[in-house]
């Protein structure tokens, strides 16, 4: 049998605390060499431009769990966003609605992408991908390569207003990621999905629904893209054809950065705010420090694959000889 992974570094990872630490860290390094890092303005600034990832990257913890992963998420963003500017400019529909409307949107994206790898047995890299590239054909041809801009003041509200020295947005993510963690944590729904994700097989014969598992953690996927499509409209007072494009990078490095693992049944909520956290911290201590927007692209290119190796390492892929292969 292959050698375990000692407990502590196990309990490190898996309840999210090692993320927690190097968040710690990555703080703590930045603002020795910028004290303004640590300004109360700034650190909600970078909630601010945080909570996008992390509306996202929660609903990425959920696929992750499932041994998926979800691609289309900005491409999602981007069609949810222009079809709920676009309804409430073009047709009228109240403000609330039109959310709504962009929620739906990324609902049935993430249903579409679940169908195809639940029912049609098509790889969830295949499947995603081709929502990638459908949502983002999808846009374009809603909104024919311009902005919708234009809105009624309050569609914006969520992605800039404050209340007080907290973004709404940053809210919005800190009370979803709260929702997400009662359910992954108090209800059966989470049990099985890490049951699911660990062993298919296992938790199939123990009589766990699989594709009713697969669609709901690409709908949860989707529905959250879709709501930060919203923000992201609010944050840009506008609907961008163009926006999210490599979000998905930034957002499954901040779940696999927080302790979730590629290979399904591993992570939680808390460690993927701390991994979002962290992401955020890099991109502002880094603009702070003046640093330039090349390097900061190779900077997070390290930091996700050194994520991708510490999980091979954890599941013991090189103990085992397989890491070629992984």
């Amino acid at each position: 049998m292959p050698e375990k992974t000692p407990s502590f570094l196990a309990t490190l990872r898996d309840k999210g605390w090692g993320s927690v630490l190097l968040l710690f860290a990555v703080v703590g390094l930045l603002a020795a060499f910028h004290p303004g890092v640590l300004d109360r303005q700034n650190m909600a600034n970078v909630l601010a431009q945080s909570a996008i990832v992390g509306v996202c990257a929660v609903g990425m913890t959920f696929v992750l769990l499932s041994g998926g992963i979800d691609l289309s998420v900005g491409s999602v963003l981007a069609l949810a966003g222009a079809v709920g500017a676009w309804t409430c400019k073009e047709l009228g529909l109240p403000v609330p609605l039109a959310w709504a409307v962009a929620v739906l949107t990324g609902t049935l994206c993430g249903l579409a992408s679940g169908s195809l790898v639940a029912f049609g047995r098509v790889p969830p890299f295949m499947a995603t991908l081709a929502m990638l590239a459908a949502a983002r054909g999808g846009t374009l041809l809603l909104t024919q390569g311009y902005p919708v801009s234009g809105l009624p003041p309050a569609f914006y509200t969520p992605g800039w207003a404050s209340v007080g020295p907290f973004p709404v947005s940053g809210l919005v993510f800190f009370g979803l990621a709260l929702a997400a963690w009662v359910l992954l944590q108090r209800t059966p729904f989470g049990t099985h999905l890490r049951a699911f994700g660990d062993n298919p097989e296992t938790a199939r014969l123990a009589g766990l629904s699989a594709p009713r598992l697969t669609l709901s953690v690409y709908a949860i996927s989707g529905s959250l893209a879709g709501l930060a499509g919203v923000l992201m409209v609010g944050r840009l007072w506008s609907a961008q054809p163009n926006v999210g494009m490599g979000l998905e990078l930034d957002v499954i490095a901040a779940v696999v950065l927080g302790g979730a693992s590629l290979f399904g049944g591993v992570g939680g909520v808390g460690g993927t705010v701390a991994g979002v956290l962290i992401m955020g911290f890099l991109d502002n201590g880094l603009r702070l420090l003046a640093i330039s927007s090349y390097v900061q692209q190779s900077v997070k290119g390290l930091v996700f694959i050194g994520a991708v190796l510490l999980d091979l390492a954890f599941k013991g892929y090189y103990r085992k000889g397989r890491g070629r292969d992984a």
